[in-house]
C-alpha cells in the first residue's frame, strides 16, 4: 500500500466506521423500498441530508474527544437527571430492537445460499459475533470493523454492472423531486430516520473518548468529563474523519436506490416484501452477480452495525453506573461491559420469539429514534457550545446554523410520521416488512 494510501487509511476510524454502520440492514432496506418506489428520483435525499448528517456527527465526536467521555458521561455532569434518563432509555430500547431486526435481516440473506432455517442462523451469528468481540483486542476490532466497511463497495459494483442511464441519474441526485402523496412521505421521513439514527452520535462520541485515552495513556482509567487539551490537528482528523465516513455511507446508499430504482422501478416492480425478494427480483433482471452481491453487503453490514448497536448500549451503561468498560478492556476487567453488550444481542435476538415480529420491531425502532432525535440534537447543539465540554472550540455560526437545520428537519419528520393521516399502512409495512 503506498504511503500516502497508507497514511489516509490510518487516518480513519470511529467516523468511518459509524458511517458504514448507518448502512445497516435496516437502512439497506428503507433505500431498497425508495428505490423500488420512487425510482431513481429518491437519490437527492442522499447528497442533501449529508451536510446534516456530518454536523450532527461533528458535534458528537467533538465532545466525545474534548472532554474523554461519551454522551451519556457529560449528559449525566452537566444536565438533568430526567433527560439523562429518558434519552439513555430511549437509546438502549431502539438499539435492542434493532439488533433482533437486522439480525433476522442478515438471517434471511444468507438463507440464499443455505437450506437452514433462520432462526438456526440467527443464533449462529449472534454467537459468531459475540465471540469476536469478547476475545479480540479493540485495535483488531477497529481494524475488521473498517474493512467490513469496504465490504459495501458490493452495492457499488451491482450498480455499475446495472446502471445505464447516468445522466438522468445526476439530474435526480442534483435536483430535488418530492411527491406530496402520503406513500413517497412516509419513504422519505423513514430515509431521514435511518440517516440520522441516535445510536450513531453515541458510538461516535464514545469511540472519539477511547481513541483519546489509548493515545494520552489513559484507557483503563474514569475521567471527569470535561474539557482537556484538543489540538488543531486532532480536530482536523475529527472532521476528516467524519466527513470521509458520512460520505461513504450516503455514497453507499446513492447506489442502493439507483441500483434498486433502475432494476426494480424501471421494471414496474413495486411490491417487495423482504430481503429475499429484493435479491430475487434482482437477479433475472441484473443478473447472478448483482443478486450475491445484494445478499452479500446485507451480511456483511449486519456483522458491522450489531456489535455497534450493542456497543453503544454498552457505553450508555457503563457511563451511566461508572464502570469504567469499554472495548480496550479484556472481559475479566470489564464483566458488566461485556454482559450488556451479550445481553442487548440475545434480548433482541429473542425479541420475535415474544410475539414483536420484526414489523413491529423496526416500528418501533423508527418511531423511537424519531422522537429521540430532536432531543439529542438539541442537547448536543447545547454541549458543542458549552466551553466546560469543548473548551475554545465551541461552534461556530455556520456549524450551529446547519446544526439547528438538522434540528427543524428531524422534528418536522416526527410531525410527519406522528399526525400524517396513513391509510399508506401497505407503505409503512412495505418498509418494516423487508426484514421480516
Amino acid at each position: 500500500m503506498p504511503n500516502k494510501l497508507k497514511k489516509f487509511w490510518k487516518s480513519l476510524g470511529p467516523g468511518l466506521i459509524t458511517g458504514a454502520s448507518d448502512d445497516d440492514p435496516s437502512g439497506i432496506v428503507t433505500y431498497s423500498v425508495a428505490g423500488s418506489r420512487l425510482g431513481p428520483s429518491a437519490v437527492w435525499t442522499m447528497l442533501y441530508i449529508l451536510p446534516l448528517m456530518i454536523s450532527v456527527q461533528k458535534m458528537s465526536a467533538k465532545i466525545g474527544i474534548s472532554s474523554s467521555c461519551g454522551l451519556t458521561g457529560n449528559i449525566k455532569r452537566y444536565y438533568s437527571k430526567s433527560l439523562l434518563i429518558f434519552i439513555s432509555s430511549l437509546i438502549i430500547i431502539s438499539n435492542t430492537f434493532n439488533i433482533g431486526a437486522n439480525v433476522f435481516g442478515m438471517a434471511s440473506a444468507i438463507e440464499m445460499f443455505t437450506p437452514q432455517s433462520t432462526n438456526l442462523i440467527s443464533w449462529a451469528i449472534i454467537g459468531l459475533i459475540l465471540i469476536l468481540i469478547i476475545i479480540l483486542p479493540y485495535r483488531k476490532i477497529v481494524t475488521i470493523f473498517k474493512w467490513l466497511a469496504f465490504s459495501l463497495f458490493a452495492y457499488v459494483i451491482a450498480g455499475l454492472l446495472v446502471i445505464n442511464d447516468w445522466p438522468r441519474l445526476m439530474y435526480h441526485l442534483v435536483v430535488p423531486s418530492i411527491s406530496f402523496d402520503k406513500s413517497s412521505l412516509m419513504i422519505l421521513v423513514a430515509i431521514f430516520g435511518t440517516t440520522l439514527s441516535p445510536y450513531m452520535a453515541f458510538w461516535q462520541a464514545s469511540e472519539e473518548a477511547e481513541e483519546k485515552k489509548i493515545k494520552t495513556g489513559g484507557e483503563g482509567k474514569n475521567f471527569v468529563c470535561e474539557y482537556k487539551i484538543v489540538t488543531k490537528n486532532e480536530l482536523r482528523r475529527v472532521t476528516h474523519d467524519t466527513s470521509v465516513g458520512m460520505f461513504f455511507s450516503n455514497f453507499i446508499g446513492f447506489f442502493i436506490i439507483a441500483l434498486t430504482g433502475a432494476v426494480l422501478f424501471g421494471a414496474g416492480i413495486r411490491d417487495i416484501e423482504t430481503i429475499k425478494e429484493a435479491a430475487e427480483a434482482l437477479r433475472p433482471l441484473a443478473g447472478d452477480y448483482a443478486y450475491i452481491l445484494f445478499a452479500l453487503g446485507v451480511i456483511s453490514a449486519g456483522v458491522l452495525a450489531i456489535p455497534i448497536l450493542a456497543g453503544s448500549s454498552a457505553y450508555v451503561l457503563s457511563e451511566i453506573f461508572n464502570w469504567g468498560g469499554s472495548l480496550d478492556k479484556p472481559f475479566s476487567k470489564a464483566k458488566e461491559f461485556y454482559l450488556v453488550i451479550i445481553f442487548s444481542a440475545i434480548i433482541g435476538l429473542i425479541i420475535p420469539y415474544l410475539g414483536i415480529g420484526p414489523i413491529k420491531a423496526l416500528l418501533w425502532t423508527s418511531i423511537i429514534h424519531g422522537i429521540v432525535a430532536p432531543f439529542l440534537i438539541v442537547t448536543l447543539i447545547h454541549m458543542a457550545n458549552n466551553p466546560a465540554i469543548v473548551g475554545p472550540n465551541v461552534n461556530n455560526k455556520r456549524e450551529n446554523s446547519i446544526a439547528y437545520f438538522a434540528l427543524f428537519l428531524m422534528s418536522l419528520a416526527v410531525i410527519v410520521f406522528l399526525f400524517i393521516e396513513t391509510p399508506v399502512e401497505d407503505a409503512k409495512a412495505l418498509i418494516f416488512n423487508l426484514l421480516k
